[in-house]
Parts: structure tokens; C-alpha cells; sequence
């Protein structure tokens, strides 16, 4: 048997075990990303749901404000896009803290006993024991007014009002940051876990401080793990709703709460949901688009 006989073989074998991946693959992830596109370009039934025709209206209704009866110039319709800035920016203030925390965290649990490691993971993981829906309310119930924080702060005499936490960009940072926050710790720690502490050795040994070592020698080698971690704490934090809708207002609306709002109720406006999710899926992929061809080019 030839070897170019046997690599056909082999190459046959490798399509046929994967194609249960890909059919999963079709159905669970391409399949709905098509749905919803298509849906995007489709009208608005008046009742809710949508009617087989060709439209452009939803984009439209996004990017440009043509009036009450849509007989008035366009202009730009800054809300949406306010909404979609504002998202952007609270999934990144989401990131940086989880990174500023969940970094030292990693290490910490890395640079422990190997016989105490899977403890600390377990305190990391164990809140996504409880569904999300119920660890935000809880959060809420934590932080308002009434709360145990508040009522805690004015027991100690710390303050002498409650502090107004409810509905405010810091209580959606809250809930973002508490949601996602081992989304970051444990890449992290699976790149410092496989770290060689004598490069931090050698530097010390050649004079180099604790800043210059983190700076030029460990944040290189640990870079995959910080890089996936901001990745799976931003793109989440993006498109969330639960922490906008239950610990914010209508001054921390989120593109989330949009997309679910055009999706509830009768009054819903499916195309225009439709359209507002892709628009935001497009954004996530050409940021990563970018982001790994420029990895490819450094590589």
C-alpha cells in the first residue's frame, strides 16, 4: 500500500469523525447566525413577528431618524449609537477590573501548594454553581437601599444616609465584574500555571526590579491567557442584559436590553432586534478579525 493510498485513508477517517462536530456546528451555531440575519432584512409584522418581504428598514431605523411619519430628512440617529457606545465602554471598564483583580488572583492560585490549587479554583468556580438570573438578583438585593450593605455602612456609622447604588453605571460594573469575573482568572491561570519562574530568577540575578521582570519578562510569556481572558470577559459583557436591566436604569440601557426588548411582547419589533444583533456580532468579529491577523503577522 502506497503512503499516499494510506494518507487518503486516513484523511477519509478524519472527515467522518468529524462530522458530528460539524453538524452540531451547523445546527446550534451557523444555522441561528443565518436565521438572524435574514431576519434582519425581512418587515415588521404590525402585531409582533415578521413578514416575508424584503426590507431595509431596520438598519435604516437604526443608523438614521427620518422623522415621526418618516417623511423628514435623515439624520443620524445618535440614540442606538449612544447605546452601542455606551456598551462598548462599560464592557470595557468590565474587563479592565476584571483583569486588574482577577490577574493577581491567577497567580496567587498558580504560585500555591499543587495540594491546595484545586481549593482556590474551587472558591473561583463555585458561584457559577447558581444561575446567573439569581446570583444578579441577589446582587441587587445586596446593594440597595435597604440592604445588608447599606444597612451594615449606617450600623457602623460610616455613613448616615444609604448609599444610592441602584441604577447607576457603577452597580451595572458591579454585576458585570461579579458575572465575569473567573471568565478571566482561570485562562490566566492556566498560562502562569506553565510559566518557568527561573526566567524570573534570571532576572533578578541580572539587577532587573519586580516591575521590569512583570513588564519584560512575565507579561510576555503569560500574554495568551491575559489576551483570552479579556476576550471571554468583554464580548459577554458586551451584549449582557441582566445587570443593565435589574442593577441599572434607563441611563445604563445596553445593547442587550435592546436586543431583548424588540423581542418581548407583541409590540416587538423583530427585524429591527434582529438587525441590532448582527450589527453587534459584526463589530465582536471584526475586532477579533483584527486581532488575529495581526498575531499572525507578529508570529
Amino acid at each position: 500500500m502506497g503512503a499516499g493510498h494510506a494518507s487518503n485513508i486516513y484523511r477519509g477517517n478524519s472527515l467522518k469523525l468529524m462530522l458530528p462536530a460539524w453538524v452540531m456546528i451547523g445546527i446550534f451555531l451557523l444555522a441561528p447566525v443565518v436565521m438572524m440575519a435574514i431576519y434582519s432584512f425581512l418587515t415588521k409584522e404590525f402585531r409582533g413577528g415578521v413578514i416575508w418581504e424584503f426590507s431595509t428598514a431596520a438598519y435604516d431605523q437604526f443608523f438614521f431618524n427620518r422623522g415621526l411619519f418618516g417623511d423628514e430628512p435623515p439624520t443620524i440617529e445618535w440614540t442606538y449609537i449612544g447605546i452601542f457606545w455606551r456598551s462598548i465602554w462599560q464592557a470595557g471598564l468590565a474587563t479592565i477590573a476584571c483583569l486588574l483583580i482577577g490577574f493577581p488572583t491567577a497567580w496567587f492560585i498558580a504560585t500555591r501548594d499543587p495540594k491546595t490549587r484545586s481549593v482556590w479554583l474551587f472558591l473561583v468556580t463555585v458561584p457559577y454553581w447558581v444561575n446567573l438570573l439569581i446570583r444578579t438578583v441577589s446582587m441587587k438585593f445586596l446593594i440597595r437601599d435597604t440592604g445588608p450593605l447599606n444597612e451594615f455602612l449606617l450600623w457602623t456609622g460610616t455613613i448616615s444616609e444609604p448609599l444610592g447604588l441602584i441604577n447607576t453605571n457603577f452597580a451595572v460594573q458591579l454585576g458585570l465584574f461579579y458575572s465575569y469575573l473567573p471568565f478571566m482568572v482561570l485562562p490566566i491561570y492556566a498560562a502562569v500555571e506553565r510559566y518557568d519562574f527561573a526566567l524570573s530568577e534570571a532576572a533578578a540575578d541580572l539587577y532587573s526590579g519586580v516591575w521590569t521582570t512583570l513588564r519584560l519578562v512575565i507579561l510576555p510569556v503569560v500574554k495568551p491567557g491575559i489576551v483570552a481572558g479579556c476576550i471571554l470577559v468583554f464580548v459577554p459583557s458586551l451584549g449582557a442584559f441582566l445587570a443593565p436591566d435589574l442593577l441599572g436604569g434607563a441611563k445604563t440601557f445596553m445593547i442587550g436590553s435592546l436586543i431583548e426588548e424588540q423581542f418581548k411582547g407583541s409590540a416587538g419589533n423583530w427585524p429591527f432586534g434582529a438587525a441590532a444583533s448582527t450589527i453587534l456580532l459584526t463589530i465582536v468579529m471584526a475586532v477579533l478579525l483584527v486581532y488575529a491577523r495581526n498575531q499572525n503577522k507578529g508570529a
